[in-house]
């Protein structure tokens, strides 16, 4: 994330049935003996302790986003939105080869991420560059264009709603052929297909904008899955850049 606003109270839908499965599946997908689990925990914990708001990924999509990046073979990832380097983290883990760029435009939240990630012992593979996006992603993309950095093999965004058509395009252009780029957030209890609140909710519009773009890209062929659990019911945009 960009911001650490909590989420409006209307933005949240909980089952007991959605959270039964993950306190079930995730201690036996995930156990305490998998490598870096006493980071990602750390990571966690140590966010709420300095004060940053629960709004981090699911553990299960954490682990969701640590697979992917194995699926892919990735060794260069981009995060737009670091917060406290949760889902950061669980990225860097899928390998000892990967690299992650995260964006972060609060240095505040920059200083509790770095240390998260201190801890973790992942200093050589994650690189947290604070600055608004639009500000960043020029000089990204001058890098690889001038191959100072490799094309991302994942993109990431868990950022403001706001701008996500304008961040998804700068991720296309970033990302390498059968790379993926991957929005968070995209259905926000169903609200994606209300298009009365859209009118005055600028993530709603944000969404709603970015679904429609990205079904007009070219560059892409993307889905959008609905997801349930213990934090909410939600879900994310898949894009495989052509």
């Amino acid at each position: 994330m960009e911001s650490s606003n909590s989420p409006a109270p209307y933005l949240v839908e909980q089952d007991s049935r959605w959270t039964a499965v993950d306190k079930f599946q995730f201690p036996h997908l995930n156990p305490p003996s998998r490598p870096y689990h006493e980071a990602i925990e750390h990571a966690f914990t140590n966010s709420i302790a300095k004060g940053l708001d629960d709004i981090s990924v699911a553990p299960s999509q954490g682990k969701y986003l640590s697979v992917q990046c194995q699926i892919l073979d990735a060794k260069n990832v981009l995060e737009v939105g670091t917060l406290g380097a949760y889902s950061t983290i669980w990225m860097a883990s899928s390998s000892p080869d990967v690299k992650v760029v995260t964006l972060e435009i609060d240095p505040k939240i920059a200083e509790i991420a770095e240390e998260n990630i201190k801890f973790a012992g992942l200093e050589d593979r994650i690189e947290v560059i604070v600055g608004a996006a639009v500000d960043v992603f020029p000089k990204l993309l001058g890098d690889i264009q001038q191959g100072r950095r490799e094309n991302f093999d994942f993109s990431f965004i868990d950022a403001d709603k706001k701008n996500a058509l304008i961040y998804f395009d700068w991720c296309v252009k970033m990302t390498r052929k059968k790379g993926v780029v991957y929005i968070d957030n995209m259905v926000r209890k169903g609200l994606l297909a209300d298009a009365e609140l859209a009118k005055t909710d600028p993530d709603v519009r944000g969404i709603r904008t970015a679904t429609e773009g990205v079904g007009k890209d070219a560059r892409v062929n993307a889905v959008i899955l609905q997801t349930v659990g213990e934090k909410n019911y939600d879900g994310f945009l898949l894009a495989i850049v052509k």
